[in-house]
């Protein structure tokens, strides 16, 4: 029913839009007594075998919600309900932020696939912890971590210190995300030099605060074999937990959509299928290159089953959606974890 009948009308209107649109539909929904069970028998697949257990935490499943989607922790405590082991909320930035200006996400329905340049747009790590500490967690969350747009390079590991502090007593694991490529020159800091002494600090940070949480870097799939052999240093240098491959792509190598169309979107990372192949790839490099040293989290054009076990026998432990989600609907969920009991 989904991709017959609700995405062709949802895909009539612009792309932000309708997401501000659909999250506005599921809060009412979700408010109505009942909703949510309904859903969760509906799309939940529930199986002790489905359960993995990571850098401490115990996962329903390994099936999760990719950041970007509700970057604002407004539907966190209610995504469990179509199928998800866990979440990932933000980027969050120190301060609130509008982003870039709009319009800023764009479809490419012949390659499956968004371009998005819509810059940490956020409400701000003070005003996202509170959420986080008012929302009943049915779910493991994790919290995805920027900079604000007008902080300098030399300055950046102040705001991911802040966005730390904010929320750690209030999320289960972070994600430092250093590879957006719609943020200015951020992806400076994905270099060996800026990474290792930031993330370090972070680590001492995260052991001042009592309980440890994981934090994972998030690398974007524009890098070369050198590059991710630096990030294989990085983590065992920084002592981190494990990586999250990939971010948005800036390649726009082999797309059906036309040159004309793409030049005049501009800018922005690209999402979705396109990105399958290369993502995995990264997984596999890196999971054969380290003799499996740290966990991986596989993200990037899943779109179906297959596209989630791919990734998982390239040497993922948990994977993540959204594109997918959005392109496929919420039984795509249901068809991984389904398809994970079965292989």
């Amino acid at each position: 029913m989904y991709k017959l009948l609700i995405r062709p009308f949802l895909f009539l209107f612009d792309p932000e839009k309708v997401h501000h649109f659909t999250f506005g539909m599921l809060r009412f929904f979700f408010s109505i007594p009942g909703k949510v069970w309904i859903f969760s028998k509906i799309y939940g697949v529930n199986d002790p075998k489905l359960e993995r257990e990571l850098f401490g935490l115990k996962f329903k499943n390994p099936v999760g919600m990719a950041a970007g989607f509700d970057k604002n922790a407004v539907l966190f405590h209610r995504l469990h309900a179509f199928g998800f082991g866990f979440v990932e909320i933000g980027t969050v930035t120190p301060m609130a932020q509008a982003g870039n200006p709009t319009k800023r996400l764009f479809r490419l329905k012949k390659d499956k696939a968004l371009i998005n340049r819509m810059g940490f747009n956020n409400d701000g790590a003070i005003v996202i912890a509170d959420r986080l500490k008012k929302g009943n967690k049915n779910l493991i969350v994790g919290g995805n971590i920027g900079k604000n747009t007008a902080t300098p390079n030399e300055k950046a590991k102040e705001d991911y210190r802040f966005n730390l502090e904010k929320l750690h007593p209030v999320v289960d694991y972070f994600v430092v995300n250093v590879s957006c490529p719609n943020v200015g020159n951020i992806a400076l800091l994905q270099e060996k030099q800026y990474l290792i002494p930031m993330l370090k600090e972070l680590c001492e940070l995260n052991a001042s605060l009592g309980k440890e949480k994981p934090i994972l870097l998030k690398i974007g799939p524009d890098r070369t074999e050198k590059q991710l052999d630096e990030v294989i240093e990085v983590i065992a240098e920084s002592g981190i937990a494990g990586v999250i491959c990939t971010n948005t792509a800036t390649d726009r190598s082999n797309l059906k959509t036309s040159d004309k169309k793409l030049e005049q979107i501009g800018n922005g990372g690209l999402s979705g299928k396109p990105l399958s192949k290369r993502s995995t790839e990264i997984i596999s490099y890196l999971a054969s290159k380290s003799n499996k040293a740290f966990p991986i989290i596989g993200v990037g054009g899943i779109h179906s089953a297959e596209d989630a076990l791919e990734k998982i026998n390239a040497g993922a432990d948990l994977v993540q959606v959204y594109t997918g989600f959005i392109y496929e609907g919420p039984s795509l969920v249901k068809r991984i974890n389904k398809a994970i009991l079965k292989s």
